[in-house]
């Protein structure tokens, strides 16, 4: 199973053609592109169809957002089997933004794991904590009980579609910064809680994601640890050529 990922998340940004045009570029460099690293991007939900029709390559399409209910009379919601459909390949779940800013609870990212993993739709699974916890030194607590709750019934057979990124909530827009060395000992940890929740082999396999401020600048050094799989990356991904060489830094050839 590949294990070395970067996914890239766009969040809400880019025209359509813009996002044409990204994908484009990509499609043409992706056999350029080390083969042992899986590359996602999550794109505006509007966009995710075109896009999917439009790449003939490689890349993985992951949905921002899944509904955390099945079909029926839910306005402006959208549910794992319509992406599914649609032919994306994961839904991103639980993000720090959906969490503070849209007030999704640890209950609703539950159901939206399930729904998802019923409906055959791939989880990234967001987990993190913010300043406060941090500087209280509760983070391996906070990241416990986040991913006791988000996980509750999924079995070890399930994780395989399963894939874990770490966001370190207290370094993005503080002015504090997340070192090689703290990432390195919170993913340690999530693969502890892994082998502990399910088996030794399910938490080997589990892709964890590093989910911080991620650049081609630093991403050797993050990526050097045997525990970070790659990384979740917000602003370098909006241009193809920097998001290129984060995908290199993450290749084990």
């Amino acid at each position: 199973m590949m294990r070395n990922i970067v996914a890239g998340n766009w969040k809400s940004n880019k025209s359509i053609n813009d996002a044409r045009d990204w994908v484009s570029v990509m499609d043409k460099d992706m056999e350029s592109l080390p083969i042992d690293v899986k590359v996602m991007i999550a794109p505006p939900a509007p966009y995710l169809a075109s896009l999917v029709s439009l790449s003939n390559s490689r890349l993985l399409f992951v949905s921002q957002q899944v509904s955390a209910t099945q079909s029926g009379a839910y306005t402006g919601e959208f549910t794992a089997e319509m992406l599914v459909s649609c032919g994306v390949d994961y839904a991103l779940i639980g993000h720090s933004e959906r969490r503070a800013s849209y007030g999704e609870t640890d209950e609703v990212v539950c159901k939206k794991v399930r729904c998802s993993l019923d409906a055959g739709l791939g989880v990234v699974l967001c987990c993190g904590e913010n300043l406060d916890k941090r500087d209280a030194g509760e983070q391996e607590q906070v990241i416990k009980d986040q991913l006791s709750s988000a996980l509750d019934g999924v079995n070890a057979l399930e994780m395989e579609d399963v894939i874990i990124a770490y966001e370190p909530i207290w370094a993005i827009g503080t002015g504090r910064t997340a070192s090689a060395e703290q990432a390195a000992s919170m993913h340690g940890f999530i693969r502890e809680w892994l082998a502990s929740r399910f088996d030794l082999n399910t938490a080997s396999a589990t892709s964890i994601l590093y989910g911080g401020s991620c650049k081609p600048s630093n991403a050797n050094e993050i990526f050097a640890s045997e525990d970070v799989d790659g990384g979740l990356i917000g602003g370098a991904s909006l241009n193809p050529e920097e998001f290129q060489e984060i995908i290199k830094a993450a290749s084990s050839l």
